[in-house]
């Protein structure tokens, strides 16, 4: 397993971690942003007035109303990324990446609104009389070239299909195995629920919604999108003013070392402007998918026949999703103090490094060789060998061991529950496989993803019943982003093989769910990292492709806007 993971890392690292990607990613954003004349601030308030009804009328065509398309597409979104995403880019990145973070929903708005525009005015009625949308039809029915003498080549449809197949490896990449994976991680940690009995119990709940289609899935994601986003929110602002002296400090974190990277502080070892940057743009997009083209299909389903109306309600998934839940997050963890202190856990393999030497976290200049080499900076020689355990306690020297980015203490060795006496195989810094079964190592390190998260939820004013708001909120927000991911899966399967093909892509689906409740969270986050990026890509290419369209489609809506609706016209 963990060299599948060094290859999924090593493929992801010329891909969605690559430096071409971010740039790529924010490039779109700020360009529409500019091009569009930064309609994320212009249309916010009439984002608000449509997704309220305001302008609805009898007899549009589609099988939500706005504000389900809204929550459906929501669902899809506010999941993991807001919970254990933050604190993944936090804990990798320092308070920058959440910076980046916020830059990135915002010029995201405008993706969002422009990809949901062009996806909505291209959809499709199915083969069962519902709607269909979603980047792959405009690419279908506006990317190919004309040839001079009257052929076509189907270049878009070649796109399309691309797309399509990207977004069914993604529904599993991101709505299905990470969400899966930290539910029953979190249920576990807090109640002590084996991790399959929680994914075989959601996996038939799962099944029982994704079965019905789309008017199941918005009626269950209208009532619970605003139920969970009010119980996360309560337990995260319980924490925020119980810390309330913290919250100048935090704020001042997040945008001190923007254009330096984050300083070392506590066992926090500091990161690169790259690694900021990078892994907060990443989790970024993950947290609220803008231009990986996952919301237009939600959208496509909107009864609307102005497009861009459509989009106006799309930019406020950044918005909701990002800028308001990841930073009140990002505040927890930050004012809290938790994000740099050293906790007691289980190590995993996928996060222990062996180092060959003797380092010490007193000494600067070890530890700045250490921070260097984790920053892929300077590199350092990872151990391979034998190393003695006595009674639990290693007793080679000559070595360090660094779990999840910073210096281990207290390690003790186990099998099963017992101390461990013997040897242990180190191949290339990790965990060799000819060790004996049952081995762990366990100590104190920093941690990440949604365990931060919820040692964070246990500093406010609930004290410990603070991780069961996280457990709740994190079953809540991941299993209806595995809802609403089943119908982008569901939409592209339509696309690619018929109305007929969905129903064994549901049964797979749900079978992925259960089986990633106990897989191991280091790969499934490899393994999204790469889903995302590959959905993205084309998607990015298309709507770039379509910049003059979009402004014209902007443009008719607002004169037609504005001779329906005269009252609204800006004196």
């Amino acid at each position: 397993m963990q060299e599948f993971n060094n290859f999924l890392v090593t493929l992801d690292g010329y891909i969605g971690s690559a430096n071409w990607f971010a740039y790529a990613l924010l490039g779109v954003g700020l360009g529409f942003t500019l091009y569009l004349g930064f309609p994320q601030i212009r249309y916010f308030r009439q984002a608000i007035r449509i997704v309220r009804g305001k302008f609805d009328k009898e007899g549009d065509e589609g099988d939500t109303t706005h504000f389900q398309a809204l929550t459906t597409a929501l669902s899809g979104t506010v999941g993991t990324g807001n919970i254990a995403g933050v604190a993944l880019a936090v804990y990798i990145g320092g308070p920058a990446a959440l910076f980046w973070m916020l830059v990135t929903a915002f010029f995201g708005m405008t993706t969002k609104f422009v990809e949901v525009t062009l996806s909505h005015k291209y959809r499709d009625k199915a083969e069962d009389g519902t709607m269909a949308g979603g980047p792959m039809y405009y690419m279908t029915k506006r990317l190919n070239i004309k040839k001079a003498d009257g052929s076509t080549i189907k270049t878009g449809k070649a796109l399309a299909i691309f797309f399509a197949i990207a977004t069914v490896i993604s529904s599993f990449g991101t709505g299905n195995l990470p969400q899966s994976n930290s539910i029953a991680t979190a249920i576990k940690a807090t109640f002590g629920i084996e991790q399959w009995i929680v994914g075989a119990v959601l996996g038939v709940f799962l099944f029982m919604v994704i079965v019905g289609g789309i008017k199941r899935i918005a009626k269950v994601t209208e009532r619970l999108v605003p139920t969970m986003a009010a119980i996360y929110l309560i337990g995260a602002l319980a924490v925020i003013f119980a810390n309330f002296g913290n919250i100048g400090s935090s704020f001042v974190s997040i945008f001190a070392d923007v254009f330096t990277g984050s300083a070392a502080m506590g066992g926090f070892l500091g990161a690169t402007l790259n690694f900021a940057f990078i892994k907060g743009v990443g989790r970024g997009l993950f947290s609220n998918e803008a231009g990986q083209g996952s919301a237009p299909i939600a959208h496509a389903s909107a009864k609307a026949q102005e497009p861009v109306s459509e989009g106006m309600v799309a930019l406020l998934e950044p918005f909701i999703d990002t800028i308001i839940i990841c930073t009140i997050t990002g505040l927890v963890l930050l004012s809290s103090g938790v994000w740099n202190e050293k906790h007691q856990n289980v190590f995993e393999n996928s996060d222990l490094l062996v180092l060959d030497g003797s380092y010490s976290e007193s000494d600067e200049t070890d530890k700045e060789a250490v921070a260097k080499h984790l920053n892929n900076v300077e590199s350092l020689s990872p151990y391979s060998g034998t190393v003695e355990v006595a009674n639990g306690n290693i007793a080679s020297s000559g070595i360090t061991i660094i779990h999840a980015r910073s210096f281990a203490e207290d390690v003790v060795v186990k099998q099963e529950e017992a101390l461990y006496t013997g040897s242990l195989q180190i191949d290339g810094g990790s965990l060799g496989s000819d060790n004996p079964d049952g081995i762990s190592l366990e100590g104190k390190s920093l941690v990440h993803s949604a365990k931060l998260t919820t040692i964070g939820f246990t500093r406010g004013w609930f004290g410990d019943w603070g991780q069961y708001i996280v457990s709740i909120g994190l079953l809540l927000f991941a299993f209806s982003t595995a809802i609403s991911w089943s119908y982008y899966g569901d939409r592209a399967m339509t696309f690619l093989l018929g109305s007929k093909s969905v129903v064994y892509y549901r049964v797979v689906y749900v079978a992925g769910f259960i089986l990633a409740s106990f897989t191991d969270t280091t790969i499934v986050w490899s393994l999204s990292a790469i889903a995302i990026a590959v959905m993205t890509l084309p998607n990015l290419l298309g709507i770039t492709l379509l910049s003059g369209e979009m402004k014209r489609t902007v443009k008719e809506y607002w004169a037609d806007f504005h001779e329906k609706w005269p009252q609204y016209k800006k004196k």
